[in-house]
């Protein structure tokens, strides 16, 4: 062993090289130089020592096979193989690999990739539960919203129930009063201020407002056809007959015809 080493060293020497550019070439680490040359490696597994061997004799041109047959290992008690403990192992291996600035450098950038996964595994998590509450309150305004609406229908539909509850609809009425030879005769009497339209055997005689309190007639000799744009603030005299009210407050009425015979109301 002592041999080999020493033969080794020489010929680094003579090449001019030290032993720090053999580390950066090889990945041995300067310790196991230092011991392979000098002979002292007695702590380390003899499958790493041959391996490291190998690797050095390969890296100065030194046929490995040829040097372990010339040169052989003195065989004393204090240089024989003792058995090399995990650590030793370990930090043979280690020291294979690279110096330690490199091994540092290695660990800290596998640091930096699993906190970055780990990150962005966060985000993930965070945007996913933030877009499932996001999408729960939109779920829950909608349906307030649609709640409200129905609400609001169903409010107007009862209001406008109630309205038809309130005000009747207009009725079909026929009033007679005998065959009046002498034609139509009709009179309005305005309790409230009510537009009206009135056509005498299909002659338009008047279009317009009649006032509150001034009555006003009209004659016709087979009808007349009347309406109203307030059939709740008017008295008519139909043939010398009084009807007091056609319909509701406000209601307009069309297709009122007064003939001989009598007032019909159609809708």
């Amino acid at each position: 062993m002592e041999l080999i080493g020493a033969k080794l060293k020489k010929i680094r020497l003579e090449k001019g090289l030290t032993l720090e550019e053999v580390h950066k070439k090889t990945k041995i680490h300067l310790n196991v130089l230092k011991a392979i040359e000098e002979g002292s490696v007695v702590d380390l597994n003899p499958v790493y020592l041959k391996g490291f061997m190998k690797i050095y004799s390969k890296f100065l041109g030194v046929d490995f096979k040829d040097e372990q047959a010339r040169f052989k290992p003195i065989n004393t008690p204090d240089n024989q193989a003792k058995p090399v403990s995990f650590i030793q192992s370990a930090s043979a291996k280690m020291g294979s690999l690279g110096s330690p600035r490199k091994i540092q450098l290695s660990a800290v950038i596998i640091f930096a990739v699993i906190f970055l996964f780990v990150i962005f595994g966060l985000g993930k998590i965070i945007a996913f539960k933030r877009s499932r509450r996001l999408a729960q309150k939109n779920i829950k305004s909608y349906e307030a919203t649609q709640v409200r609406a129905s609400q609001k229908v169903e409010s107007s539909k009862a209001q406008k129930a109630r309205v038809l509850n309130v005000i009747p609809k207009p009725q079909i009425i026929q009033i007679g009063s005998g065959n009046n030879a002498s034609g139509v005769r009709l009179t309005i009497n305005a309790r409230e201020d009510c537009w009206i339209k009135v056509k005498s055997d299909g002659k338009l005689l008047y279009h317009g407002i009649l006032k509150k309190g001034r009555p006003d007639n009209w004659v016709a000799k087979e009808k007349i056809n009347l309406t109203l744009g307030n059939a709740g603030a008017v008295d008519l005299n139909v043939n010398g007959q009084v009807i007091t009210s056609l319909g509701r407050k406000g209601q307009v009425i069309k297709d009122i015809v007064i003939t001989r015979g009598g007032l019909s109301v159609q809708r």
